[in-house]
């Protein structure tokens, strides 16, 4: 059963500040943008419609059914709490929350360290009303060109807070005005007519008319509790086919946080600690069913089990991702990995590799201490990493395998049955073979152009992170090569390097090797080691271009082989 209620967006906000309005557990955190925000308030001074509010209604003196959280007024996650009994009356908002909480932060807080600017030589005529976050009016635009003929280019910015609070003190938009105008020493008549008619527009909108449809879903308290909190996240899963949509695994995220509320907790500590070896919420959530051995579920059976899991194993879980980012440091993989948005899917492996050691939790941190020829473990996640990315066997682009559904379902068939052993390199490859993916564990001219280039450079570049921020250049150019070489002999790895883009596009351009190196590298030795150019200056004639390649190829295959020899 539901009930309505027309509410104005001052009462609103009053709720919110009261905490009569808090977001449950389920809620995902805030995730507007500034422009969605100032388009917000836009719409709500022309007096449209936004939608309305679904929130669940909960009475004091009853346990809560869900732990909640306040709106934040900075745009700064807030924590939830859960309480044994509620002091008061609060309702939980299910639907709707991005709305109320934009109106919150424009209307009382800051974003970003911004406060919301509301310009009120606006086009009221035409009904454009501009909004701005900044976090220095002086930056604001002096001008708005995109005006019509009629309207002011001039602007003249004011706070959103302080005009909301003064209109709150006084309850008399035409005397804030005034105060407005005298303290502006606005002379022009018209101006005056500007200032004043967007601030009873802006009263009008946000204290007088009742523009926020709030509806109060009661909840059946004969019913069990855990039943009870699945509708609502039903519910809310539901609603979410309009308005902001939610990714599949935000929803999953919700579920499981219906269960347990520790799992908003569990998510945000793992997210900010690890996120710079690539866990989002999406490859946490996925890594916890990997962990379960549940690698297939789907959202539709989430079970309380799935979360109790989680909690129960939180601390285990921790130090595996404390482990395998040791793990990346050892095997200088982290700076391939940190930031750079690569495929999870191999650590999967290696993180369910190190949880199910047998071994206690406060010991996996210790695992990769000794990572030389002894530690055969660290030797065979070294190996098998390092081949698989430049085989290219989790490339998401066709080359590797479907990535999620067929290869995390063959490899852990395999894995799980070296449960606290040594990591099954030999039986990994296996699957390799065995099934329709390139995989090279030796190099040579046949499949050196196969290999994965991002991660190919990575190796022959010492393991920088470079790869991103540097072209791929032509050592010979391809303007002296295109009238004597077909194609497959020009744009290949042999005649590759990296180069930063102000130098290839500009001094380097279309120059001869010889006389590039002779003539405008200024460290000679320094350039060729690190570029891997054949020491024969001979070699760097453009009459000699095949015996260049052929050289050039065996020191990349050495580069590769002296990497993977550990």
């Amino acid at each position: 059963m539901s009930n309505w209620e027309s509410k104005s967006v001052s009462d609103t906000i009053n709720d919110i500040f009261e905490n009569v309005l808090v977001l449950p557990v389920i809620q995902r955190r805030l995730v507007w943008a500034e422009d969605k925000m100032e388009l917000l308030f836009d719409t709500l001074l022309k007096g449209e419609s936004f939608g309305g509010i679904m929130t669940i209604q909960e009475e004091a003196n009853f346990e809560p059914l869900f732990a909640f959280r306040y709106f934040t007024k900075d745009g700064k996650p807030q924590s939830s709490f859960s309480k044994i009994k509620l002091e008061r009356n609060h309702n939980l908002v299910i639907d709707g929350q991005q709305r109320l909480q934009s109106f919150y932060i424009g209307l009382t807080g800051s974003i970003n360290r911004k406060i919301l600017y509301f310009d009120l030589f606006s086009d009221f005529k035409n009904m454009e009303f501009d909004f701005e976050f900044e976090n220095d009016e002086s930056k604001l635009p002096k001008k708005n060109q995109d005006r019509n003929e009629d309207a002011f280019k001039e602007t003249k910015w004011i706070s959103i807070p302080s005009l909301f609070m003064r209109l709150k003190e006084t309850n008399n938009e035409d005397q804030v005005a005034d105060e407005i105008i005298k303290r502006l020493n606005i002379i022009n008549e018209k101006q005056k007519e500007h200032v004043a008619r967007n601030i009873r527009t802006f009263y009008k909108n946000v204290f007088s008319s009742k523009h926020v449809g709030l509806a109060r879903v009661t909840i059946n308290r004969a019913l069990d509790p855990v039943a009870n909190r699945q509708r609502v996240v039903e519910l809310f899963i539901r609603l979410n086919d309009g308005g902001t949509k939610l990714s599949s695994f935000d929803l999953v995220a919700s579920k499981l946080k219906g269960y347990e509320w520790g799992m908003e907790e569990f998510l945000d500590k793992i997210l900010k600690d690890y996120t710079d070896i690539g866990i989002t919420q999406d490859t946490l959530i996925k890594l916890v069913f990997i962990l379960s051995d549940n690698q297939s579920k789907e959202m539709s059976n989430i079970e309380q089990e799935d979360a109790t899991f989680a909690i129960n194993n939180n601390k285990r879980i921790a130090e595996t991702l404390k482990a395998l980012k040791m793990f990346l440091i050892a095997a200088k993989l982290y700076d391939y990995y940190k930031n750079e948005n690569r495929s999870f899917i191999p650590l999967y492996f290696v993180a369910y590799h190190i949880f199910n050691k047998s071994i206690p939790d406060d010991q996996l941190k210790d695992i990769f201490v000794t990572y030389d020829t002894t530690n055969t473990d660290y030797r065979n996640l070294y190996k098998w990493m390092y081949l698989s990315l430049l085989s290219g066997v989790f490339k998401s682009k066709g080359a590797g395998w479907i990535p999620y559904k067929t290869g995390i379902k063959k490899i852990l068939g395999k894995i799980k049955n070296f449960k606290g052993k040594d990591f099954p390199i030999k039986e990994l490859f296996d699957v390799y073979r065995l099934h329709p993916v390139y995989f090279y564990d030796t190099f040579e001219e046949s499949n050196l152009n196969s290999l994965e280039k991002t991660f190919l450079f990575y190796i022959l570049y010492d393991r920088e992170a470079i790869t991103r921020s540097q072209d791929i250049d032509h050592i010979h150019p391809i303007s002296l090569l295109e009238n004597k070489y077909d194609y497959q002999f020009i744009h290949i790895v042999e005649n590759y390097q990296l180069l930063d883009p102000g130098t290839n596009r500009g001094i380097k351009n279309n120059k001869p090797l010889k006389e590039w190196i002779k003539n405008f590298v200024q460290n000679k030795n320094l350039y060729i080691k690190r570029h891997l150019i054949p020491e024969n200056e001979d070699l760097w004639e453009i009459e000699n271009y095949t015996d260049f390649l052929s050289e050039r190829r065996g020191l990349i295959i050495h580069k590769i082989n002296s990497i993977l020899s550990i």
